[in-house]
């Protein structure tokens, strides 16, 4: 009997931090856009160009020498 004394408060207690969890999520908008992140994952785009030196030191060191090597 005692741990059931423990365990429901907790359980209320937990269930009220859900539950402010939940509502601070709807007032900041996490669910506006339920379908943008998901195309945002199948969407095919290159993404920003990097120019040529910054690209360079990017990449790995074994593309950097290839790319050495080349100019």
């Amino acid at each position: 009997m005692t741990a059931l004394a423990w365990l429901i408060p907790c359980a209320l207690v937990l269930g009220g931090l859900g539950l402010v969890a939940f509502l601070w999520s709807l007032r900041s908008g996490q669910f506006d856009d339920l379908e943008g992140a998901g195309w945002r994952g199948i969407e095919d785009h290159a993404g920003p160009d990097v120019p040529g030196p910054e690209r360079q030191q990017a990449a790995p060191a074994s593309k950097q020498d290839d790319a050495l090597k080349a100019d």
